[in-house]
């Protein structure tokens, strides 16, 4: 489980955060913005677009990214589905601008969420199991 761990963190050390990206693009156009758009939001699948300007008068985006993100299809969309898709699709629209690209467009947090999505799919089953342990582990205390 440990040597599974570092192999993740290891496969995850060339991959920037978005909120570096987010830093690094005020520190150098503080005048400008991002905007955010939910796309679509059905059948549990969140889109999101996100449009870089590197001047609050700019008419027109520096550049755009879109995401998205199914809800409850892990751990953090269970809850959240909607801000993470927002974060990737900033996080993506900055990469695009040029912001903390070392080894992918993508950001630290999508490859961290596929990987997880790949050996970590979560059934309602389990997700009814874990539930109901817990309301019996609650009721017993």
């Amino acid at each position: 489980m440990a040597q599974q761990k570092n192999n993740r963190e290891s496969a995850l050390k060339d991959y920037v955060e978005v909120n570096v990206r987010v830093e690094k693009f005020w520190e150098k156009y503080p005048n400008g913005r991002i905007e955010t758009d939910l796309v679509s939001w059905e059948n549990g699948v969140i889109v999101m677009k996100a449009n870089v300007y590197k001047d609050l008068k700019d008419e027109l985006p520096s550049a755009n990214g879109f995401a998205y993100e199914k809800e409850g299809s892990t751990f953090i969309n269970k809850t959240s589905a909607l801000e993470n898709c927002e974060t990737s699709a900033v996080g993506r629209a900055l990469a695009l601008l040029g912001f903390e690209i070392k080894k992918s467009i993508a950001s630290k947090e999508e490859v961290e969420n596929a990987k997880l999505q790949q050996n970590e799919m979560v059934t309602p089953e389990q997700i009814g199991e874990i539930k109901t342990k817990a309301l019996e582990f609650a009721q017993a205390r």
